[in-house]
């Protein structure tokens, strides 16, 4: 759930770990508990949150979490005043590039 591979596992847990030795791990009942620290520590989860891993319960939280910050998004602005804002401050920039352009255009004939 987490994405980390097996061949990555097994490069974090240390030299005499393998891939397939992962694999094996993943299909024990029960893990010696400093291998389980270990393994927690490498995935940053507390050792708990593996030994009262539910796929069910994990796939819920996962589902419900996501529809509701889906769902309760509070924006500290209004979208249409910020739209507005952003158009009104490039009007305003415009007429200074093109009073600009009118000054060159005068200093210009000026000199001539």
């Amino acid at each position: 759930m987490l994405g980390l591979k097996q061949e990555a596992l097994a490069i974090e847990l240390g030299e005499e770990w393998s891939q397939k030795r992962v694999s094996l791990l993943e299909a024990k009942e029960t893990i010696e508990d400093d291998i389980l620290a270990q393994v927690a520590a490498i995935l940053k989860v507390p050792v708990e949150a593996i030994k009262n891993f539910d796929e069910e319960k994990a796939i819920y939280n996962i589902q419900n979490n996501y529809d509701n910050a889906a769902h309760n998004i509070n924006y500290n602005f209004n979208p249409i005043e910020k739209i507005v804002q952003l158009y009104d401050e490039k009007v305003a920039l415009l007429e200074r590039l093109l009073q600009s352009e009118r000054e060159k255009n005068e200093l210009r004939k000026s000199k001539q």
